[in-house]
């Protein structure tokens, strides 16, 4: 694994971020969400996102890998976002020439730290892609396992037919944190 200085994201981070997030669902969601969408604008309707997350974060962690040519990967990370399911990694998204290099691993374990650090219960779960077979497997390798599958709706992107997404859960952030 190559070196990476980790830290917490902040406003002046949008841009580099919605950049990397636009790369990675360009590469994941399609067959899914719509082509128009994924040819389209991505980085402008990602940096909409990022900005005004960045800018008024709420109960949560959103942190940074970076390396010799800038962002890495990141993961985004919302406290107690379900009174089930605890808390939710709403983002995990490492640069195409880095899967397999151990960072996924890295920012997962960093991720699961900040729900102990941060959050008032240690569960925690995400949203994966029916067809993200790569990604399951990766969250079933650290530990999750898949709770139920439901439509996927995310709201104000066009979806092609009727894409499905599974619901992830990890029982502890302790088992993410490797404690």
């Amino acid at each position: 694994m190559g070196t990476y200085a980790l830290r917490e994201a902040g406003p002046d981070d949008a841009d580099s971020i919605a950049l990397l997030h636009a790369d990675s669902w360009r590469r994941h969601y399609r067959g899914a969400y719509a082509d128009s969408f994924l040819d389209g604008d991505v980085e402008a309707d990602r940096l909409r996102v990022w900005a005004g997350r960045l800018a008024d974060p709420g109960p949560g962690a959103t942190l940074l890998a970076e390396d010799a040519w800038g962002l890495a990967g990141f993961i985004h990370v919302v406290f107690d976002d379900d009174p089930r399911w605890g808390s939710l990694i709403d983002n995990l998204h490492v640069r195409a020439d880095l899967h397999r290099t151990g960072l996924g691993t890295t920012l997962v374990r960093e991720g699961g730290r900040a729900v102990l650090a941060g959050a008032d219960r240690e569960e925690v779960y995400l949203w994966v892609l029916e067809q993200n077979t790569a990604a399951q497997a990766f969250y079933r390798a650290r530990g999750a396992r898949q709770a139920e599958r439901c439509p996927c709706r995310p709201p104000g992107i066009p979806v092609n037919g009727d894409p499905y997404t599974f619901r992830m859960v990890w029982p502890t952030a302790r088992a993410l944190a490797g404690e």
